[in-house]
């Protein structure tokens, strides 16, 4: 399947359940449809995720693609792949997204300590932090857009296994119109439970 094909799927998609969860009109879905079709980034299942929830859109993106291991700065490759995106959101002025950050369960290790990183919920906040400013830096609107870090607080998989951890490893984007209720299941943790002796740290 040509990459401008496989885009133009995904946006459509991702407009569609826009246009369902009531966040744009038939108008503004077919001006979106006939716009990004000609999108040339490759974005392949495992890479991104759409769902649609009750009131709201999720996107899910997987870690590997956004961050190095250990890091918070986006990737080159997950710029591009956000990027895909920010011109639909940034066109729907009351749309607010809400961009949630999620670890695995590894304790920090002594590398991102040095950093200033102290624990799970900080790292998961950094990386929702640099996934909102650059989509703010692409045009999306700051006053509709807020980030959240919820450490290893809602795993999606086991911890007990790589393929596990990497699940768990993600970034969240919830979409919605302005008058829908964003509040998630659970709020930010603050307190750090201790790790267990010995632990394997991440980097």
């Amino acid at each position: 399947m040509p990459r401008s094909e496989l885009v133009r799927r995904v946006t459509l998609t991702l407009t569609t359940l826009l246009l369902l969860a009531g966040c744009v009109s038939r108008q503004k879905y077919d001006a979106l449809e006939a716009r990004y079709q000609e999108l040339a980034l490759e974005i392949s299942s495992h890479q991104m995720q759409i769902a649609r929830l009750q009131d709201a859109i999720k996107v899910t993106v997987n870690d590997e693609l956004l961050f190095p291991e250990g890091g918070w700065k986006m990737r080159a490759k997950a710029r591009q792949t956000i990027a895909t995106l920010v011109p639909i959101l940034a066109s729907m002025p009351q749309t607010i997204i809400m961009v949630n950050g999620y670890t695995d369960s590894m304790p920090i290790g002594p590398r991102l300590m040095r950093q200033g990183i102290t624990s799970n919920l900080l790292l998961s906040q950094k990386r929702a932090d640099s996934v909102m400013y650059f989509m703010i830096s692409q045009g999306v609107d700051p006053s509709l857009v807020s980030a959240h870090g919820f450490g290893d607080a809602e795993p999606v998989a086991s911890n007990h296994t790589a393929v596990g951890r990497a699940q768990n490893r993600r970034v969240e984007l919830l979409v919605a119109g302005s008058d829908a209720q964003m509040l998630p299941d659970t709020l930010p943790l603050t307190t750090i439970v201790a790790p267990s002796p010995s632990p394997q740290y991440r980097q």
